[in-house]
């Protein structure tokens, strides 16, 4: 009996020490994998050890077997990023550092190039903006979508301009499987391919959905914005419905109501420019206050003239408004001081007509402008 313990107690420790030689091999593997990559990164891309540690840290559970990293850094210096670039890359989407070069990256540039998407920085947005999806998808998904893009659209820089703008879809999505449901029913409904191109333009998983929501959607923009399908505006509820629920709407709606503004304005409002609901809370909040409140304007104005309400606030409204203040200072003015009609001015044409005639007789003016550009970007 006692014999039969022991040889019990042996085959136990026997397992004990090569499940312990099995763990310790593996860590001290981990660790011999991260350190190299720490490595690599801080020497070949000039990662900060912090950094190098961080980025490492968000691999470290995916880390395949055999991976080499310096296969990706080479091939992205091939493709024509320079070291800075490749660093805002690998920093935003880690998992490059896994990839199979030849089953997962090659064969998606190549094909964006093929869509004239060839220049360091549209390759450098659309990695970074497409995240992970970028690093998993394999080569042959991608082709796929551009090749039934262009089913659509017979056009190769309207193909390149959807996945500029969102390729977070595009690499997340196979278009060929969920989007022809959702291209029927909108033909069926009456939509022109001109509407249908629009909204692949402004959102393209808006077509990605099933076709059931798709088609609930288009009967809450003729309810909510009472919209006929025919009308030029009828697509802009669309979008701006998407990805709002009534619940939502609602709430935005009373926004409204609380400033003093009648059921008839808001319907004026929303029939004019159904993308004002789109903006949140707290920005038509701050939107009314200083037009209504600070600026006196009247909700029957605002609601013909929406796109007070469209532009941001922060970035447009009020540094042509302050600009607008210092320049009525100058009589006789050499342009008009009406806001809205700076408002809708392109960024060339305002800096035309509103600001440089006064740069030398009034230099605060070009200083106030310029200053308010640069401290919240464009």
């Amino acid at each position: 009996m006692s014999g039969f313990l022991n040889n019990g107690v042996k085959h136990l420790l026997h397992v004990y020490r090569f499940r312990f030689h099995v763990f310790y091999s593996t860590a001290a593997a981990a660790t011999s994998q991260t350190e190299f990559l720490v490595e690599t990164l801080v020497n070949s891309l000039g990662f900060s050890q912090r950094e190098a540690l961080s980025t490492s840290a968000k691999v470290s559970r995916l880390r395949p077997r055999n991976y080499n990293p310096n296969s990706v850094l080479n091939f992205l210096e091939h493709v024509g990023l320079d070291k800075t670039h490749i660093k805002k890359v690998v920093s935003s989407v880690p998992t490059l550092l896994l990839c199979d070069v030849d089953k997962y990256l090659k064969p998606k540039i190549e094909t964006l190039k093929e869509v004239g998407l060839c220049g360091s920085e549209d390759l450098v947005k659309i990695i970074k903006n497409s995240g992970c999806y970028f690093s998993t998808r394999v080569g042959c998904a991608i082709r796929q979508n551009v090749d039934y893009l262009h089913t659509l659209l017979f056009n190769d820089d309207f193909v390149a301009k959807i996945i500029k703008r969102h390729p977070n879809v595009f690499f997340s999505y196979a278009f060929h499987e969920v989007m022809p449901p959702n291209i029927s029913l909108l033909q069926n409904l009456g939509f022109s391919s001109v509407d249908i191109e629009k909204l692949m333009l402004w959102n393209p998983r808006i077509l990605t959905q099933k076709a059931e929501r798709l088609k609930d959607l288009v009967d809450r923009v003729e309810k909510t914005f009472f919209l006929s399908r025919d009308c030029n505006m009828f697509i802009h509820g669309v979008y701006a419905l998407a990805w709002l629920d009534e619940l939502t709407v609602k709430k935005r709606l009373e926004i409204f109501r609380s400033f003093g503004w009648s059921d008839s304005d808001i319907f004026t409002l929303v029939q004019t420019c159904p993308l004002c609901l789109t903006k949140s809370e707290a920005k038509i909040k701050n939107a009314l206050n200083f037009l209504m409140k600070e600026l006196g304007y009247e909700s029957h104005y605002l609601a013909s003239h929406p796109t007070f309400l469209t532009c941001s606030l922060e970035k447009r409204v009020l540094p042509r408004h302050n600009v607008l203040k210092l320049v009525s200072q100058k009589e006789p003015t050499k342009c008009s001081l009406n806001l809205y009609t700076a408002v809708i001015c392109s960024e060339s044409k305002f800096l035309e007509r509103y600001v440089l005639p006064f740069k030398d007789e009034m230099p605060e003016v070009y200083d106030l402008y310029i200053k308010s550009r640069m401290s919240i970007g464009r």
